[in-house]
């Protein structure tokens, strides 16, 4: 990865660092299916842990009530890991939508490391124009998404916090607007207009939080 990349992307360390949550504690998207999905996976647990307890049990009778302990809080523990993975997600969208951004974003930067590889092998044809514009462009997007995960997170945590700070929800919007081309045909076009809907999306969320927090 050129180096004018690889200060871009977000890592998962980043991303937790930012919104204090690990990526394993949401549900994205938090749909039926998924939550769906989810619950089938705890029952699955459930039920390894006791073809587990049954095993042992043959083999240590001497010390059913132990195992039956300590497989029950196993699947306590499981239980109310799942309860509040689902009841996070559903009720924290705002963030739900913020993660999904960053994985719209970190996707632009993987495709544009692939396009240099490409290059690299040899063929010059599909050399991105404008590149700085791209960079520039993807830059903007990357203060806007660590400064929507650090508000969200804020918000989350300390509504008060929040309120006394407003120039927290000042942008870059405008001027990664200005970075916007006529020709979206073009590869460089369609990055930038990426970066810029990621972006528009971010200042959405934003707004619905603002908005949510303060009404």
């Amino acid at each position: 990865m050129r180096s004018d990349l690889q200060s871009l992307e977000i890592t998962k360390g980043e991303l937790r660092r930012l919104s204090g949550m690990r990526r394993g504690d949401l549900l994205i998207p938090p749909t039926r299916r998924q939550v769906s999905w989810e619950i089938l996976r705890t029952l699955l647990a459930i039920a390894l842990l006791g073809l587990s307890y049954w095993v042992l049990a043959l083999n240590f009778a001497n010390h059913t009530f132990l195992l039956i302990a300590l497989h029950l809080s196993a699947v306590v523990g499981l239980i109310v890991d799942d309860v509040q993975t689902i009841l996070f997600s559903q009720k924290n969208r705002h963030l739900i939508n913020l993660v999904m951004d960053v994985d719209r974003y970190n996707a632009v930067i993987k495709a544009i490391d692939i396009n240099d590889q490409i290059e690299a092998a040899g063929n010059s044809e599909v050399a991105l124009n404008n590149r700085e514009q791209v960079i520039e462009a993807l830059a903007l997007t990357r203060a806007d998404l660590v400064r929507a995960l650090k508000t969200e997170r804020i918000l989350r945590t300390n509504q008060r916090f929040i309120a006394r700070h407003s120039d927290l929800f000042d942008n870059n919007l405008t001027a990664l607007a200005t970075l916007q081309v006529n020709d979206q045909a073009s590869e460089h076009g369609r990055l930038l207009n990426q970066a810029l809907d990621i972006a528009v999306d971010v200042q959405a969320e934003m707004k619905k939080l603002q908005n949510q927090r303060f009404s």
